[in-house]
């Protein structure tokens, strides 16, 4: 049997990438999942891939109105939540010294902020067991030069994770960072340039880069039961570059 059969899960930012993959890994698992994303056409083109039993929202993880008509969708739709994947993000490659206000406040939004508010908005439809799901990154503890400010969002929510398990009790749910490595998926052929990418495989001990479909398979087993007992970890996916 699938593991996921019968279980109920939110991605945001499942529209493309490493969310998209996620979306996919949990429907062909049994999942009934919503997927939400800033851009309707995008998100249009996901449904079209993943098919039935996938519902698309249009949503801004860092505006609580779009939130609350997610989740009241969600609440309408199958009543509860199993796994929330907090997963919307975005990174701006600028050099130190020439970072901008507005740079600063919109990767805190998305990526902190949104976290945040993603998270507390789903406790009420949460059932018993939970998993939530929290996208990280290797950027977190290893940031590359004019990604400073991605990855103190990204240290950010890895903290906030910690934190969050100790409300695990609680609240009935379990909590996980999945951190992937350097993925390619369009944001990030957007966001690093091709010699930086080919930089990178050089120092992965495995000696390339992830896929979608890796992380993918990782976001399963922090939603399948069968880490059930996993709870403020951290899941690094990454080829082992931030562990050796």
């Amino acid at each position: 049997m699938a593991v996921l059969t019968g279980k109920v899960a939110v991605v945001t930012g499942g529209s493309s990438g490493i969310g998209l993959a996620i979306a996919r890994g949990f429907r062909e698992e049994g999942a009934t999942v919503f997927i939400t994303g800033r851009r309707k056409d995008a998100l249009d083109k996901a449904i079209a891939e993943l098919g039935e039993d996938v519902t698309a929202a249009v949503c801004d993880a860092a505006v609580p109105a779009d939130l609350d008509a997610l989740y009241a969708t969600v609440r309408e739709q199958a009543g509860h939540v199993d796994v929330v994947v907090a997963n919307a993000g975005i990174g701006i490659d600028v050099a130190f010294g020439e970072v901008t206000e507005e740079q600063i406040d919109s990767q805190f939004a998305t990526n902190v902020k949104g976290t945040i508010l993603t998270v507390q908005g789903a406790l009420p439809l949460l059932r018993p067991e939970a998993s939530i799901i929290v996208t990280g990154s290797t950027a977190a503890t290893r940031p590359q030069a004019g990604l400073e400010v991605y990855g103190a969002t990204k240290a950010a929510v890895h903290n906030l994770v910690r934190g969050w398990a100790h409300s695990s009790r609680r609240y009935g749910f379990r909590v996980n960072v999945l951190a992937p490595g350097m993925v390619p998926t369009p944001g990030l052929l957007d966001l690093v340039p091709a010699e930086v990418r080919s930089q990178a495989e050089e120092v992965i001990p495995l000696g390339r880069h992830g896929t979608p479909e890796e992380i993918a398979a990782a976001a399963v087993f922090l939603a399948s039961d069968a880490s059930s007992y996993v709870n403020g970890s951290t899941l690094a996916v990454d080829g082992g570059v931030a562990q050796v």
